[in-house]
Protein backbone atom coordinates (compact mmCIF):
# COMPACT_ATOMS: atom_id res chain seq x y z
CA UNK A 1 0.00 0.00 0.00
CA UNK A 2 1.72 3.25 -0.84
CA UNK A 3 2.25 6.01 1.66
CA UNK A 4 1.32 9.60 1.10
CA UNK A 5 4.44 10.47 0.14
CA UNK A 6 4.21 7.72 -2.72
CA UNK A 7 1.09 9.40 -4.09
CA UNK A 8 2.59 13.02 -3.94
CA UNK A 9 5.80 11.37 -5.84
CA UNK A 10 3.76 9.17 -8.43
CA UNK A 11 2.18 12.44 -8.69
CA UNK A 12 5.01 15.23 -9.32
CA UNK A 13 6.04 12.56 -11.53
CA UNK A 14 3.20 11.81 -13.69
CA UNK A 15 3.16 16.02 -14.06
CA UNK A 16 6.90 15.66 -15.15
CA UNK A 17 7.70 17.74 -12.03
CA UNK A 18 11.35 17.61 -12.88
CA UNK A 19 12.29 18.42 -9.60
CA UNK A 20 10.55 14.79 -8.20
CA UNK A 21 13.15 13.13 -10.25
CA UNK A 22 15.60 15.09 -8.16
CA UNK A 23 14.31 14.80 -5.02
CA UNK A 24 14.37 10.80 -6.01
CA UNK A 25 18.33 10.78 -7.47
CA UNK A 26 19.26 12.34 -3.72
CA UNK A 27 17.24 10.02 -2.39
CA UNK A 28 18.41 7.14 -4.11
CA UNK A 29 21.30 7.04 -6.05
CA UNK A 30 23.73 6.00 -3.65
CA UNK A 31 21.71 2.68 -3.03
CA UNK A 32 21.31 2.16 -6.48
CA UNK A 33 24.75 2.18 -6.90
CA UNK A 34 26.32 0.21 -3.78
CA UNK A 35 23.34 -2.42 -5.35
CA UNK A 36 24.45 -2.32 -8.78
CA UNK A 37 28.47 -2.21 -7.89
CA UNK A 38 27.28 -5.31 -5.57
CA UNK A 39 26.77 -7.65 -8.23
CA UNK A 40 28.68 -6.02 -11.43
CA UNK A 41 31.48 -5.34 -9.43
CA UNK A 42 32.19 -2.47 -12.08
CA UNK A 43 32.55 0.90 -10.91
CA UNK A 44 31.69 2.32 -14.28
CA UNK A 45 28.53 -0.40 -15.10
CA UNK A 46 27.17 0.21 -11.26
CA UNK A 47 27.60 4.07 -12.46
CA UNK A 48 25.80 3.86 -15.75
CA UNK A 49 23.05 1.77 -13.66
CA UNK A 50 22.44 4.75 -11.66
CA UNK A 51 21.52 7.14 -14.43
CA UNK A 52 19.59 4.55 -16.48
CA UNK A 53 17.51 3.64 -14.05
CA UNK A 54 16.40 7.20 -13.70
CA UNK A 55 15.72 7.92 -17.60
CA UNK A 56 13.84 4.45 -17.37
CA UNK A 57 11.57 5.89 -14.36
CA UNK A 58 11.14 9.46 -16.16
CA UNK A 59 10.62 7.67 -19.10
CA UNK A 60 7.59 5.35 -18.04
CA UNK A 61 6.39 8.39 -15.70
CA UNK A 62 3.17 8.42 -17.28
CA UNK A 63 2.50 4.64 -17.09
CA UNK A 64 3.31 4.34 -13.41
CA UNK A 65 0.30 2.62 -11.18
CA UNK A 66 -1.16 4.99 -8.53
CA UNK A 67 -0.49 2.05 -6.10
CA UNK A 68 3.00 1.48 -6.30
CA UNK A 69 5.44 1.98 -4.01
CA UNK A 70 8.33 4.49 -5.00
CA UNK A 71 11.55 2.50 -3.13
CA UNK A 72 10.22 -1.23 -4.63
CA UNK A 73 9.48 0.47 -7.99
CA UNK A 74 12.94 2.11 -7.86
CA UNK A 75 14.97 -1.31 -7.17
CA UNK A 76 13.01 -3.40 -9.44
CA UNK A 77 14.23 -1.25 -12.11
CA UNK A 78 17.59 -1.70 -10.70
CA UNK A 79 17.21 -4.81 -10.44
CA UNK A 80 15.78 -5.52 -14.50
CA UNK A 81 18.92 -2.89 -15.51
CA UNK A 82 21.29 -5.32 -13.76
CA UNK A 83 19.83 -8.78 -15.43
CA UNK A 84 19.57 -6.71 -18.90
CA UNK A 85 23.91 -5.92 -18.19
CA UNK A 86 24.40 -9.96 -17.42
CA UNK A 87 21.90 -10.92 -20.71
CA UNK A 88 24.62 -9.02 -22.50
CA UNK A 89 28.03 -9.99 -20.98
CA UNK A 90 26.71 -13.51 -21.26
CA UNK A 91 26.20 -12.63 -24.98
CA UNK A 92 29.47 -11.00 -25.18
CA UNK A 93 31.10 -14.35 -23.35
CA UNK A 94 29.79 -16.68 -26.14
CA UNK A 95 30.55 -14.85 -28.65
CA UNK A 96 33.91 -14.72 -27.40
CA UNK A 97 34.18 -18.25 -26.25
CA UNK A 98 33.16 -19.46 -29.92
CA UNK A 99 35.68 -17.18 -31.48
CA UNK A 100 38.38 -19.10 -29.26
CA UNK A 101 37.18 -22.14 -30.05
CA UNK A 102 36.77 -21.43 -33.68
CA UNK A 103 40.95 -20.58 -33.33
CA UNK A 104 41.28 -23.58 -31.70
CA UNK A 105 39.96 -25.80 -34.24
CA UNK A 106 41.72 -24.25 -37.22
CA UNK A 107 39.71 -20.86 -38.19
CA UNK A 108 42.20 -19.22 -40.10
CA UNK A 109 42.17 -15.68 -38.41
CA UNK A 110 44.24 -13.73 -40.81
CA UNK A 111 43.71 -10.08 -42.50
CA UNK A 112 41.21 -12.00 -45.05
CA UNK A 113 39.02 -13.53 -42.68
CA UNK A 114 39.02 -10.22 -40.79
CA UNK A 115 37.85 -8.71 -44.19
CA UNK A 116 35.64 -11.18 -44.77
CA UNK A 117 33.96 -10.42 -41.59
CA UNK A 118 34.00 -6.97 -42.19
CA UNK A 119 32.43 -7.09 -45.25
CA UNK A 120 29.62 -9.41 -43.99
CA UNK A 121 28.70 -7.11 -40.79
CA UNK A 122 28.33 -4.51 -43.25
CA UNK A 123 25.87 -6.16 -45.95
CA UNK A 124 24.23 -7.13 -42.58
CA UNK A 125 23.68 -3.64 -41.14
CA UNK A 126 23.00 -2.22 -44.58
CA UNK A 127 20.28 -5.23 -44.76
CA UNK A 128 19.25 -3.78 -40.94
CA UNK A 129 18.51 -0.67 -42.27
CA UNK A 130 16.13 -1.85 -44.73
CA UNK A 131 13.92 -3.24 -42.22
CA UNK A 132 10.70 -1.43 -41.53
CA UNK A 133 11.28 1.02 -38.80
CA UNK A 134 9.20 -0.89 -35.75
CA UNK A 135 10.70 -4.13 -37.14
CA UNK A 136 14.25 -2.59 -37.40
CA UNK A 137 13.94 -1.10 -33.90
CA UNK A 138 12.60 -5.02 -32.27
CA UNK A 139 16.11 -6.30 -34.02
CA UNK A 140 17.96 -3.66 -32.42
CA UNK A 141 17.23 -4.04 -28.77
CA UNK A 142 16.99 -8.16 -29.44
CA UNK A 143 20.02 -8.55 -30.92
CA UNK A 144 22.38 -5.51 -30.06
CA UNK A 145 21.04 -4.50 -26.62
CA UNK A 146 19.96 -8.15 -25.12
CA UNK A 147 16.73 -7.10 -24.42
CA UNK A 148 14.30 -10.00 -24.09
CA UNK A 149 10.74 -9.65 -25.54
CA UNK A 150 9.04 -8.63 -22.54
CA UNK A 151 11.31 -5.83 -22.05
CA UNK A 152 11.16 -4.98 -25.37
CA UNK A 153 7.38 -5.05 -25.23
CA UNK A 154 7.42 -2.80 -22.18
CA UNK A 155 9.83 -0.54 -24.01
CA UNK A 156 8.27 -0.08 -26.97
CA UNK A 157 4.80 0.14 -25.66
CA UNK A 158 3.61 -3.34 -27.58
CA UNK A 159 2.19 -6.27 -26.82
CA UNK A 160 4.68 -9.25 -26.37
CA UNK A 161 3.40 -11.16 -29.60
CA UNK A 162 3.85 -8.07 -31.36
CA UNK A 163 7.53 -8.10 -30.45
CA UNK A 164 7.71 -11.63 -31.27
CA UNK A 165 5.73 -10.90 -34.82
CA UNK A 166 8.50 -8.33 -36.02
CA UNK A 167 11.66 -10.16 -34.80
CA UNK A 168 10.43 -12.98 -36.77
CA UNK A 169 9.77 -11.06 -40.13
CA UNK A 170 13.13 -9.28 -39.14
CA UNK A 171 14.72 -12.52 -39.42
CA UNK A 172 13.19 -13.89 -42.23
CA UNK A 173 13.86 -10.53 -44.40
CA UNK A 174 17.66 -11.26 -43.04
CA UNK A 175 17.78 -14.58 -43.78
CA UNK A 176 16.19 -14.53 -47.17
CA UNK A 177 18.74 -11.59 -48.04
CA UNK A 178 21.74 -13.18 -47.15
CA UNK A 179 20.81 -16.45 -48.90
CA UNK A 180 20.23 -13.96 -51.74
CA UNK A 181 23.70 -12.60 -51.74
CA UNK A 182 25.30 -15.61 -51.70
CA UNK A 183 26.61 -15.17 -47.81
CA UNK A 184 26.47 -18.05 -46.17
CA UNK A 185 28.40 -19.70 -42.91
CA UNK A 186 28.33 -20.30 -39.31
CA UNK A 187 29.49 -17.50 -38.16
CA UNK A 188 26.85 -15.62 -40.16
CA UNK A 189 24.09 -17.58 -38.45
CA UNK A 190 26.11 -17.63 -34.88
CA UNK A 191 26.00 -13.99 -34.86
CA UNK A 192 23.14 -12.16 -35.88
CA UNK A 193 20.55 -15.00 -36.39
CA UNK A 194 20.65 -17.57 -33.37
Amino acid sequence: MPTIQDRKILSGLKDGDKAIIDYLYTQYHRRIYAFAFSLLKVEEDALDIVHEVFIKLWEKRKELDNDSRIEPLVFTITRNTVLSIFRRQASERRYKNHIINAELTGFDSSTEKMVDYYLLKEKVDELVAKLPPKSRRVYTLSREKGLTNKEISAQLNIAEKTVEDHLTRALKFLRQNIEKAGITGLLFWHLFIV
